[in-house]
């Protein structure tokens, strides 16, 4: 079986990274969500892809939509962040043009992390922590209060954390050696494939692999899932991959010819901005979506 995220919830169909596009993504029988995670100036882990609260989503309470120059949300606190709506699309944009079919809705706010972890206690998590160079919160605090919320949920066993900042995966490493980490990478961190990030490797998995591959590298930190853009992994990479005992699963994977050839390559997993069309198209090869429960089988 095949595991599917709904990427952001389910972003072609509903508001990202809220609480209603992942109760959509869980009626729609998806493996688990994908949500990306920022700090906001009190430290509260809070749900939301962008350094600032998007020009193309949040409104104010006028519902004028904000300027490209709305404050960062590590520079808000938790209250003054529920004050933004990211219930619906500015019309006429292109990120609205992009994502035809999603359904806007009203009162829709910026979930913490606690609150999905609550609204959500059955699907597995791909949990991805946002950082940029000048943030004002190191790896080790994003980390820490990433694990914090986790844990007090008890969701540790069904979530990953996922970063292409390897050095968040490292302290996580460092603080919670058993829960399971998945490098992110795209076609710029392939340069820089022959680089080693965080622990050594794991004894004898390399053996055998050539020098400076990407697997190669994304297995030196001990992760147990790549995820890569799906437009650059190939039927190699993903066998050295596969050798290497990491898990696959590609990102974001939204038409049908790029679903149809990650179910051919047979990748592990499949992250979907529309995750209705994937379980559709797994159907279509006699397949089912590998149920919640997928993250806690992998080797940590």
């Amino acid at each position: 079986m095949i595991a599917v995220f709904g990427h952001r919830g389910a972003r072609g169909l509903a508001p990202e990274n809220t609480l209603p596009g992942f109760f959509l993504a869980s009626r729609l029988g998806v493996t688990g969500i994908e949500l990306d995670i920022r700090l906001t100036a009190d430290k509260i882990p809070v749900i939301h892809h962008d350094a600032r609260p998007h020009p193309d989503i949040a409104r104010i309470a006028s519902g004028a939509y904000v300027s490209a120059a709305a404050p960062l949300i590590r520079d808000l606190t938790r209250p003054q962040l529920a004050e933004f709506d990211v219930g619906r699309l500015r019309r006429h944009s292109n990120y609205a043009r992009q994502y035809p079919a999603q359904k806007g809705q009203d009162g829709v706010r910026i979930p913490t992390l606690a609150e999905v972890l609550a609204a959500c206690p059955v699907l597995d998590l791909l949990v991805e922590i946002k950082s940029e160079p000048d943030a004002p919160y190191p790896p080790a605090e994003l980390a820490t209060q990433v694990l914090q919320v986790l844990s007090r949920a008890g969701a540790t066993g069904r979530a990953v954390i996922f970063a292409f900042d390897w050095r968040i995966l490292e302290e996580m490493a460092r603080l919670a050696p058993s829960l399971r980490r998945g490098c992110l990478t795209d076609a710029h961190i392939a340069d820089r494939a022959a680089l080693r990030f965080g622990p050594e490797p794991r004894p004898g998995a390399c053996e055998h692999e050539p020098p400076g591959s990407l697997p190669r590298a994304v297995a030196s930190t001990g992760a147990a899932i790549w995820a890569p853009n799906h437009k650059t992994i190939s039927a190699a990479e993903l066998a050295e991959a596969h050798r290497l005992g990491l898990a696959v699963i590609p990102w974001t994977v939204n038409d049908h010819r790029d679903i149809r050839r990650m179910i051919e390559l047979q990748v592990d997993g499949i992250i979907s901005d529309v995750p209705d069309q994937a379980i559709a198209l797994l159907a279509a090869h006699g397949m089912a979506p590998a149920p919640p429960g997928f993250i806690d089988r992998l080797s940590p």
